[in-house]
């Protein structure tokens, strides 16, 4: 049996008409149907991160809780003006230390053809400084507005499509998770 992951998914925007949660709201519907793997999903909207950066006064706790725990993250973000919002870095910045040697994975979104591929490009800097390891490919929901449903479903002629690409990509996430969650352990024992 492998070990227990924890993948906390980050919904990347509080926009009142995202389309994008629905792509968020699959990618972690999709990992709970993973063996041994828990998904803690993250809705900014339910988050308050006052100010910027990573001082003590910017911090939600119960996100610095579920970053503490997260052994990785997949974030979901939608393309605004050829970046990604304000909000997902926000949440970004907050939590420095509880993000060191843990990997990410990505997933764009945009209402055009290119599927957020420019927020997610903008994104890989940012992270970088992070801490956080990036996988080397992401998933990329454009026209998002056509694939999902009004509730949120995917629809069946893009269900066989998206199945394979995101679960080729928690793949890579979870054996890169389990290899930093394993060194991580061994240097606290070390030391």
């Amino acid at each position: 049996m492998a070990e227990r992951i924890t993948v906390a998914v980050l919904a990347g925007t509080t926009r009142e008409k995202r389309e994008s949660i629905k792509a968020a709201w699959y990618i972690a519907e999709f990992g709970r149907q993973l063996p041994d793997v828990e998904i803690i999903f993250v809705d900014p909207k339910e988050f308050y991160f006052p100010g910027d950066g990573n001082d003590p006064e910017g911090k939600d706790p119960r996100y610095t809780e579920i970053t503490a725990k997260a052994d990785a993250f997949f974030v979901i973000t939608p393309e605004y003006n050829h970046s990604f919002p304000g909000t997902l870095k926000r949440m970004l910045d907050s939590e420095l230390e509880n993000y060191n040697h843990k990997p990410i994975a990505f997933a764009g979104a945009s209402s055009g053809n290119w599927g957020g591929v420019r927020a997610v490009e903008s994104l890989l800097t940012a992270v970088r400084e992070t801490g956080l390891v990036s996988l080397s490919w992401d998933v990329y929901f454009p026209r998002v507005q056509e694939i999902f449903d009004e509730n949120g479903a995917i629809k069946p002629e893009h269900k066989e499509r998206y199945d394979r690409n995101v679960g080729k990509l928690y793949d890579e996430l979870l054996w890169m998770a389990r290899l930093f969650k394993s060194a991580r352990e061994a240097n606290t024992t070390d030391s």
